[in-house]
């Protein structure tokens, strides 16, 4: 469970009320690992700042990560007030600097721990975040590559003279541009999760919920490519289930993949744009979108999301677009007779 990624000692050091939350999430709701261990950190600073308030230690000292919070009791619990929570929020924001997404994330952790105190636990009648709103998210668009971008970084993989692995980065970029996945979801593909006519493939997203990905032509042309290759990989021995290979001949990790990336957007001129691999995933999502018209429904569940409103970030319209609507608008060819005469007296001076 979530011991393995929080340190046992640390794990042990947690209250018994925060430890069966996490042994809830992990055996009736299925969080990831990842994501139950996300909430006990949150949740230990959280439970930090209480103590340190009612001690009086400054929550911005170093004896801060030194408190030991394993002896708050229920009756410790059942004290915590809206007005405490928003207080912990304004203080990871100002003293901590978390952006708006770490501090959504923390009263998430904050509010699913009440929850289950309250709703499923039973040890509180009443539940201090039933009524809380988050912060507040600044609107930005998604970063994404046009698609003369996404050609340029396949382009640089397919004209790399120098590394031994093309075919098997090709085919990564190609998935990540075309299906839009997310890289564990990635990562985690093996050769039995492709069907036998190479027209879908499975993974397994958040929540280890399954999903079926189709494939496209590119796609299949990728795949084909790199398994052609991938036995030659097995020497010695070796053998894995894994469909994507290091250079060791085991399942290729995340920060492999990442450094690939990376790689490949630094040789196609596009390292500067602040680009990753999950924003493959948004490129993968807005071409779709945008110039494959594809329903925002089937986008959701291309994407694997739970909610519509997650998905709905990709419908953003483009410039191009928005400069159509604009030279659409009846009134465009309307000019002044002044600006009409100026062009005039222009063009005869030119002449």
């Amino acid at each position: 469970m979530a011991t393995m990624s929080l340190g046992g000692a640390e794990f042990d050091a947690l209250p018994q009320s925060v430890k069966e939350f996490a042994a809830y999430k992990s055996s009736v709701q299925n969080c990831s690992e990842k994501t139950i261990c996300e909430y006990l950190l949150d949740l230990r600073t959280f439970f930090r700042y209480f103590l340190a308030l009612e001690r009086g230690i400054d929550p911005q000292s170093e004896e801060f990560n030194d408190i030991d919070i394993s002896g708050i009791t229920i009756e410790d619990v059942k004290t915590i007030t809206p007005e405490f929570i928003y207080r912990f929020l304004l203080y990871s924001g100002e003293t901590r600097r978390n952006g708006w997404a770490a501090k959504s994330r923390k009263l998430s952790a904050v509010k699913a721990y009440f929850k289950v105190m309250t709703a499923t636990k039973h040890y509180l009648e009443t539940n201090p975040t039933a009524d809380m709103e988050g912060p507040k998210k600044h609107s930005s668009l998604p970063k994404f590559l046009s698609l003369e971008e996404s050609l340029a970084l396949l382009d640089a993989v397919r004209n790399d003279r120098e590394s031994q692995t093309i075919a098997r980065d090709y085919a990564i970029i190609t998935l990540f541009l075309n299906c839009g996945m997310r890289l564990s979801e990635l990562v985690g593909i093996n050769i039995h999760d492709i069907d036998r006519e190479m027209k879908s493939l499975r993974v397994i997203g958040k929540g280890h919920k399954e999903r079926l990905i189709y494939l496209n032509d590119a796609c299949r042309a990728a795949l084909k490519e790199y398994l052609s290759e991938r036995p030659s990989l097995l020497d010695g021995g070796k053998s894995t289930d894994a469909l994507f290979l290091s250079t060791r001949k085991t399942r290729i990790s995340n920060k492999t993949v990442q450094w690939m990336v990376y790689k490949y957007l630094d040789m196609a001129g596009l390292d500067h744009r602040g680009f990753s691999v999950h924003k493959l995933r948004h490129t993968a999502a807005t071409l779709m979108y945008q110039t494959g018209e594809v329903d925002v429904r089937v986008l959701k569940d291309i994407l694997g999301h739970e909610q519509l409103n997650t998905t709905q970030i990709y419908t953003h319209v483009s410039d191009a677009n928005m400069a159509r609507a604009i030279d659409a608008n009846p009134l465009a060819s309307v000019r002044t007779s002044r600006a009409e005469a100026k062009e005039a007296a222009q063009k005869s001076e030119e002449d």
